[in-house]
């Protein structure tokens, strides 16, 4: 499952995360309680159109920059519950209920282009 990332104020200037990343790119942005649970649910599911303000998305970038991106040297990710690995994503697929969890992370690199997206944007939409 994909999704696409829209600027509201550009049509030409978007991003696209897999599901991967984008679920744990969402529990980061819930851990700042900037966005309201409804629009954050509204996010996990691609074709949603859930919309996310400018100020919000904005804040969001700005924290990521500041507070996420420094906890992670570059060859860094973060996993849904916000711990934080050194360890590469070797493509393993955890089907124990317990492990599944490590499906998912946010490299540093994919963080570091969505907070530029969100300080940047205008706002945007999760298709």
């Amino acid at each position: 499952m994909s999704f696409t990332i829209i600027d509201m104020g550009s049509e030409g200037f978007e991003l696209s995360a897999n599901v991967w990343t984008w679920k744990p790119t969402l529990e980061i942005i819930r851990s700042f309680n900037y966005v309201n649970e409804r629009t954050l649910n509204g996010m996990m599911s691609n074709g949603t159109g859930a919309k996310m303000s400018q100020d919000d998305a904005n804040a969001i970038g700005e924290k990521i920059r500041d507070v996420i991106l420094p906890q992670l040297a570059p060859n860094k990710r973060m996993f849904g519950n916000l711990t934080v690995t050194d360890k590469p994503d070797d493509g393993t697929m955890y089907r124990d209920a317990d492990e599944q969890w490590r499906n998912y992370s946010a490299s540093h690199n994919w963080l570091e282009e969505f907070s530029a997206f969100c300080i940047k944007c205008k706002g945007f939409q999760v298709f």
